[in-house]
């Protein structure tokens, strides 16, 4: 671990290529500013953000709870009928299903209800927080079976039963996922894509060290609580700092532990996940969040490159991510 002496004194340094090095564009998608950093090799840099451009877009079209008539949506309403999806809320749904298996149901995409409830029902505003709800998170009511959905490949259609799903940051992880496998397709071998503070990326940055990515405060501030170098890989983070609101007097999060379809994390305030894929870092980010207190063993155990920063601000670190590590705040 370096000390704050021996970084720059702006610790997150040159994140990416120098000016003449790089083209850049942020646009909006997945309520999220959304940031494509392409190096000089990249061929045409601007027909390959169109092209990132509409597969996001297209991401958020089918896999949106927001749009009452995305695919997702669509698929909600019929609940235990067939429905035909479009092929990126198809694998998406699949890739959910094999996240709630694999985390033993502690990647929950059946929580919609509990989020509408709760007054999150509609899109993240830019400039504020939603209403709220009209009551406080009701009572602890246990886990719910484990989630098997019905998939048929061959007519793209699923059956997610009768709760509504939220594809939620698993469709953000998914998106990076594609748009890496695009970009490659295109010849990028420099590039950085951060979607709302998920990032993947590729290259070993300006210097060849690594990308530098600083992690927020999730108390607030403008300031990171940590820097990162990482290569060839990504990064997500799950935190309580922007969704986080009031509902009957009680604040409350989005992140909903399936064994009590409440709020969860025990006193955790975010967690940070490295991990060669973004939808991985995405899913293992929020689930090591619901293990609450139990995050460092569960860390440990899964050899994760984990990173917390609890409610009084104390920030922990896994044994795997000590090697991403550049810098801590003092």
């Amino acid at each position: 671990m370096t000390t704050p002496t021996e970084v720059p004194s702006n610790p997150l340094g040159r994140v990416g290529l120098t000016a003449d090095e790089l083209w850049h564009s942020t646009f909006r998608a997945m309520a999220s500013p959304v940031r494509v950093q392409l190096g000089r090799d990249t061929r045409d840099p601007g027909r390959v953000h169109a092209a990132v451009r509409d597969l996001v877009d297209q991401v958020e079209r089918q896999c949106t709870r927001f749009d009452p008539t995305s695919d997702l949506m669509q698929a909600n309403v019929a609940g235990d009928g067939w429905h035909q999806v479009g092929v990126r809320c198809y694998d998406a749904l699949v890739a959910a299903e094999r996240a709630h298996a694999e985390t033993a149901g502690v990647f929950e995409p059946r929580v919609l209800r509990v989020l509408a409830d709760l007054g999150y029902a509609s899109s993240w505003p830019a400039d504020g927080r939603p209403a709220g709800g009209p009551a406080a998170p009701g009572p602890v009511l246990g886990r719910a079976p484990r989630w098997t959905p019905g998939f048929d490949a061959a007519t793209r259609s699923v059956r997610v039963g009768p709760d509504p799903i939220d594809l939620g940051g698993i469709g953000k992880g998914l998106a990076l996922r594609w748009t890496a496998d695009l970009l490659a397709a295109a010849g990028a071998t420099s590039y950085l894509v951060d979607a709302g503070g998920d990032c993947v990326f590729r290259g070993g940055g300006p210097d060849g060290s690594g990308w530098h990515i600083g992690v927020e405060d999730p108390r607030g501030g403008i300031d990171p609580m940590a820097v990162l170098a990482v290569t060839d890989g990504a990064c997500a983070t799950s935190s309580t700092r922007l969704r986080r609101w009031r509902a009957g007097g009680e604040e409350v999060h989005h992140l909903i532990d399936p064994s009590t379809r409440r709020p969860g994390g025990g006193g955790l305030r975010a967690v940070t996940v490295v991990a060669d894929d973004p939808a991985d870092a995405e899913v293992w980010s929020k689930t090591l969040f619901l293990r609450g207190a139990a995050i460092a063993e569960a860390a440990e155990c899964r050899g994760l490159a984990a990173l917390w920063i609890d409610a009084d601000g104390t920030l922990a670190a896994s044994p795997a991510m000590q090697p991403h590590l550049i810098w801590t705040r003092p």
